[in-house]
């Protein structure tokens, strides 16, 4: 790695405060641009801009679809701007770069009987059939991200008041209420994890451990999520994901305020939010052509 992107890297690790795979993801892209600069025999200090547009119009020819080429933009405009406030670099050349175009994508959405049917498929005669019930509960009625699940911790479960407290991107802390139903497959689960023949130090307050005592990882989730849906018959592609897309797309169709959903999911920005609202006019809609008097047939 080029020393000046090392000490990019521990800007972003320490005085942002960005999330670790984050940062990897950040200093990768622009890696991408410092290879694609060597290969041209280029410095990526004196750039240009129609040079930066000759390297995004390769990513097209690649086949790098708007929203990738979308967020390597990013992470390369952040570069350029750290390198400018260093002094660095005199100018920006990132400036006048215009983000790629990317249509709205609709995520796939459960109905709460697919969720149910979710659960259902989980195996409780298994070891850790009950790890893999409170896992999908917990992370479809807190709208968590599979990071924030997975890094879940027993201290942060207010078993009393009904909240848990979540650390998102960036480190950023959040409360979020769990239901009675979360809360009582966690307690399922609680009984297995005690049993446990042998749990990591590093792991002890972790809530989710897979057998050998240590913190269940992402990858595991979505192999769990994969093979409950199969079991299950949903026929969409879902991940974990997909279940917080649908409690927030539930949270909606009940009336709760987009505020209220950013708050709960964690978003930084209301746009990131709004994409729920699509859904709800297409529910919005079918509900209507079924249920109005005018449509309906004599």
């Amino acid at each position: 790695m080029d020393a000046e992107l090392k000490r990019y890297h521990a800007y972003l690790l320490l005085e942002r405060s960005l999330a670790g795979n984050t940062v990897e993801a950040y200093c990768s892209d622009v890696e991408k641009l410092m290879q694609y600069a060597q290969e041209k025999q280029l410095s990526y200090r004196s750039i240009t801009f129609s040079q930066l547009q000759d390297f995004f119009l390769l990513l097209s020819e690649l086949g790098i679809q708007a929203r990738s080429q979308a967020r390597i933009m990013s992470s390369i405009k952040s570069f350029y701007a750290y390198l400018l406030r260093e002094e660095m670099i005199d100018c920006n050349p990132t400036t006048l770069l215009e983000v790629p175009k990317i249509g709205k994508h609709l995520p796939a959405v459960l109905s709460l009987q697919e969720v149910d049917a979710l659960k259902a498929a989980v195996d409780l005669s298994k070891q850790e059939g009950h790890r893999n019930r409170a896992m999908i509960e917990v992370a479809y009625s807190c709208g968590l991200r599979v990071s924030e699940l997975v890094g879940l911790r027993i201290s942060d479960i207010y078993f009393e008041e009904k909240f848990i407290k979540v650390e998102g991107k960036g480190s950023k802390q959040r409360l979020v209420p769990i239901s009675d139903v979360a809360l009582s497959d966690i307690r399922y689960y609680l009984q297995d994890r005690y049993a446990l023949p042998v749990i990591k130090k590093e792991s002890a307050d972790i809530l989710f451990l897979n057998r050998r005592g240590g913190q269940l990882t992402r990858q595991m989730f979505f192999a769990i999520i994969k093979q409950c849906a199969v079991q299950a018959g949903i026929k969409v592609v879902i991940s974990p994901h997909t279940l917080r897309h649908s409690f927030a797309t539930h949270l909606l169709e009940g009336g709760a305020n987009l505020r209220v959903i950013q708050e709960m999911l964690g978003h930084s920005c209301i746009q990131t939010t709004e994409i729920y609202t699509h859904i709800e006019t297409s529910y919005l809609r079918d509900t209507i052509l079924k249920y109005h008097p005018r449509n309906k047939i004599e």
